[in-house]
């Protein structure tokens, strides 16, 4: 990744810092896009773009322009930005629904188009957070396993459309290991759980040239246990 410019959604929550420090380890140049205000401490040299709400097209066009002018160009997009809640259907409204369909899926859809134009330019690559959870929802599971399923059938067909001129891959994590899980599970066995840093390799491989003929592809990524 020496040398790419790599946009991050979501850069200032615990996956996005992850996948932002490994790619800058690898060389990378990071822009972090966040809605949360840019922390003050700064973020270990990356460019950081807090306030952007993804859910907003204009929002979204914005941010990629920004991050194109600071950065000088955009090799890949890594759209981590997304949310998780646990609802059932009997007790729950569509709230839930929409909610998770916002923030998981339009982020994506918003944050891919805008920075269209510059990746077809470097030839570059998306990568989207999908969910193994999705697969096979469990119970409470609906309107989060159905707005990461929007994630990876988005996957599927910008990687028809885009053949030949940028790759769109996924990865599909079971739990991820970090402060806000176990703090909701704290009986679980974190063992079990997919470290972030070990996500970002698989997400940063296939942002890569490493990865130059692999496109359209949920891949995965569950722990070793």
């Amino acid at each position: 990744m020496r040398g790419k410019v790599v946009v991050i959604t979501g850069g200032f929550g615990g996956l996005g810092h992850a996948v932002g420090k490994v790619a800058r380890a690898a060389g990378a140049t990071t822009v972090l896009i966040d809605y949360a205000p840019a922390p003050a401490s700064g973020l270990d040299g990356a460019i950081a773009l807090g306030g952007v709400d993804l859910t907003k097209p204009e929002a979204a066009e914005a941010a990629m322009k920004s991050a194109h002018d600071a950065a000088g160009r955009i090799d890949a997009l890594l759209n981590v930005a997304g949310g998780f809640t646990w609802t059932n259907v009997a007790d729950g409204g569509i709230d839930p629904w929409e909610r998770m369909f916002a923030i998981n899926t339009k982020t994506a859809v918003n944050a891919s188009k805008a920075a269209l134009a510059y990746l077809i330019e470097s030839k570059g690559a998306i990568v989207n957070v999908g969910a193994n959870g999705a697969l096979k929802a469990g119970a409470g599971f609906g309107p989060y396993a159905a707005s990461k399923q929007g994630v990876h059938k988005l996957t599927e067909a910008m990687a028809e459309e885009l053949k030949g001129k940028v790759r769109v891959n996924a990865v599909l994590p079971s739990t991820l290991d970090t402060e806000a899980n176990r703090k909701e599970m704290p009986k679980a066995d974190f063992s079990a759980w997919v470290q972030p840093e070990n996500l970002a390799r698989v997400m940063l491989f296939l942002a890569s040239d490493d990865a130059s003929e692999i496109t359209g592809a949920l891949i995965p990524v569950t722990g070793r246990v």
